[in-house]
């Protein structure tokens, strides 16, 4: 069974371990040299690995998708880790726990379900709500929701990791729906809830997280696109207008033509939206990045998908440990309330 996982291996050592393969190609060196080049992963994370001498018979045996058995030195190159393959050799079934090599959500899958019911249920009019509702309540969809991660790499990158994020963004939507009264928090939960139903036949994950070949060409935007008309022209009546509105929070929801939006955001509702989609992203990638070991305490690991690395803010807050000066008596009733301990000033909590 499987010991070692991608995040430990963050120093030269021998190991001998099971990997699922995520990519498989041969090579040349600049001089004309034959390797095989591997990407190989668990649960934790993906990892490179090549392999120099006697790899035609696993060239030829070992495809994407197989589970392999390999001995290897991790050795350090360009401040990352890589395996040196010494043997390589196809896993037997009862070698394999599928547990170890696809991350999952944290949190209780049926929950999030049940949640995101009741987010759809909250939904007041009666067109959106017969949209949403008939489009979870399909048992196949259901089923894929449940499962689906949220993106290969980028964000929510593990099973159930769709289901949280769109969980995460109903709540959003409603607490900017009750800041800001203008907003329509209807179509916002609409959004929330269809924007990436397309990712469900986009990706693939039974073992591993990958694109679909119709994922590939066509992109999840398309595939919703489809998927959520083909639902509205089922339902007699549904109104022309709100279609339109309807297509338009999906088609434009990345924000930018280079992100790969058909169109820009031209409702108010599809800006608000576009906006909390790409900071529930981006923070869930900040997630990934500190969570990282990267052998530095007071820096994150380098996120590709943001291209920087982040502050381990409390790690570094801690150089900060000495109390402020008592400040003198005064006479001020506020400034006096404000220094006693009932009522501790933001320093305090930052620096206790």
């Amino acid at each position: 069974m499987k010991t070692s996982y991608v995040t430990d291996l963050l120093t030269e050592q021998n190991i001998t371990s099971f990997f699922l393969v995520h990519e498989k190609e041969l090579r040349n060196t600049r001089e004309g040299r034959a390797y095989l080049r591997l990407e190989l992963g668990d649960r934790s994370g993906t990892i490179e690995a090549r392999m120099w001498d006697q790899f035609e018979a696993a060239a030829k045996d070992i495809q994407r998708d197989d589970f392999v058995k390999v001995q290897a030195r991790v050795e350090v190159y360009r401040n990352r880790p890589q395996l040196a393959l010494i043997q390589l050799r196809l896993a037997k079934p009862e070698e394999i726990d599928l547990a170890d090599y696809l991350p999952h959500t944290t949190a209780d899958v049926e929950k999030m379900f049940a949640e995101l019911r009741g987010y759809a249920e909250s939904i007041s009019n009666p067109w959106l709500k017969q949209l949403v509702l008939g489009i979870i309540a399909d048992p196949e969809t259901a089923r894929c929701y449940k499962r689906a991660p949220a993106a290969k790499v980028m964000h929510h990158a593990y099973l159930g990791g769709l289901l949280e994020h769109v969980i995460s963004l109903c709540g959003m939507a409603r607490r900017v729906a009750s800041h800001y009264p203008e907003l329509d928090i209807d179509l916002l939960l609409s959004a929330c809830i269809l924007h990436d139903v397309g990712k469900l036949e986009e990706l693939c994950y039974e073992r591993a997280i990958a694109y679909t070949t119709p994922g590939q060409l066509l992109g999840h935007i398309v595939m919703e696109l489809e998927t959520v008309t083909r639902a509205i022209d089922k339902i007699e009546g549904f109104p022309s207008p709100l279609k339109t509105v309807v297509q338009h929070l999906l088609i434009s929801h990345h924000g930018q033509y280079e992100f790969g939006s058909p169109k820009l955001p031209m409702i108010r509702e599809a800006m608000v939206f576009h906006y909390l989609d790409d900071l529930d992203s981006k923070l869930a990638a900040v997630r990934v990045a500190l969570a990282t070991p990267s052998g530095d305490d007071e820096w994150s690991a380098y996120s590709n998908a943001l291209g920087r690395k982040f502050l381990r803010l409390d790690e570094f807050l801690k150089g900060g440990t000495s109390e402020p000066s008592p400040a003198p008596e005064s006479t001020n009733t506020a400034a006096a309330a404000a220094a006693t301990p009932e009522a501790p000033s933001l320093l305090r909590k930052l620096f206790s």
